[in-house]
């Protein structure tokens, strides 16, 4: 049996819904004939590409691993469909990123990959790092901006920059410039926190520093955003944990202080899919910009704290 390029696109369909019922209902068909035209592809690929239980399906492995290049595939016939139109065929990208990213790197980086394709378009999703990875070895994405290291064998990090966390005071607070804080100074003060749905492990590591030093912080207020959090900082509401480059944000009534420890896992990484046989996602030059980016990010972010 020849595969067709409907085989793919109901295949893509069922993948990104988790559900035959729900992708049928967004494909206009009934469900009885999309799960022949699954079988048929299973058929022609030799293996399954679904594994099914009572809500839904999940990918196989090699389902997983023809997901991105059957969506390669959709995106090229779009792309010769528009040449053919006349229009300029454009590729797309789509890109997840923490919230906590949105604003210090993200759109930085957009212009950066943009620089080697002007047509290049961008699907973006805001998730948190562990959605993040597995959007990426599922290929429900194609790039991803972490907090996080993966050993995940079909994930890879592209470029990393140590982002440690900071405490951020009200900028009355009288400490000398690039001085370090001590957190146990910080052990009855009124702590701002982020929001933990918004960020488990952001919320967590910050958790976890107080109690390296000896306390339980007394959380006051949630914010969903940085700048929110930065927001009631400034309000003079209490402290916050946040990481050392929100210091490139404006927030004039702030001051962010450097903590006088380690933080090996305070990272910020690009992370990639590594597709084998596939030819990379990314070029050379694209890579280099980008690793320099996440540099020129640590180095601006160490002069504005002083170090």
């Amino acid at each position: 049996m020849n595969i067709e390029l409907r085989h793919l696109r109901y295949f893509i369909a069922v993948a990104e819904a988790g559900n035959l019922s729900r992708a049928a209902q967004k494909l206009f068909i009934a469900q009885p004939p999309l799960s022949v035209q699954i079988r048929q592809l299973e058929e022609a690929m030799g293996t399954a590409l679904f594994v099914r239980h009572p809500k839904g399906v999940h990918l196989t492995e090699a389902g997983e691993a023809l997901l991105p290049e059957a969506r390669a595939v959709a995106e090229r016939v779009a792309g010769l469909r528009a040449w053919i139109a006349g229009a300029t065929p454009t590729r797309r990208l789509s890109l997840g990123f923490v919230p906590s990213a949105g604003s210090t790197v993200l759109p930085q980086l957009l212009a950066t990959l943009r620089a080697d394709d002007p047509s290049l378009q961008f699907e973006l999703r805001e998730m948190i790092s562990s959605e993040q990875m597995d959007a990426l070895a599922s290929g429900l994405i194609d790039l991803g901006v972490a907090r996080a290291d993966t050993r995940h064998p079909r994930i890879t990090t592209l470029a990393r920059m140590l982002d440690p966390f900071c405490v951020a005071v009200p900028a009355a607070t009288r400490a000398p410039r690039g001085s370090t804080a001590d957190l146990r100074d910080y052990a009855e003060a009124d702590f701002v926190a982020f929001t933990r749905h918004r960020g488990p492990a952001y919320f967590d590591q910050a958790i976890h520093l107080c109690a390296q030093a000896g306390f339980s912080p007394r959380i006051r207020y949630e914010a969903s955003t940085v700048h929110g959090v930065l927001d009631l900082v400034g309000a003079g509401l209490g402290v916050a944990l946040v990481p050392a480059s929100c210091v490139l944000l404006a927030a004039p009534r702030v001051r962010l202080r450097p903590l006088g420890l380690t933080q090996k896992s305070a990272v910020l990484t690009l992370l990639g899919r590594k597709v084998a046989g596939s030819p990379p996602l990314l070029g050379e030059g694209a890579l280099q910009r980008a690793a320099a980016l996440l540099d020129g990010l640590r180095e601006r972010t160490a002069a504005k704290l002083g170090q």
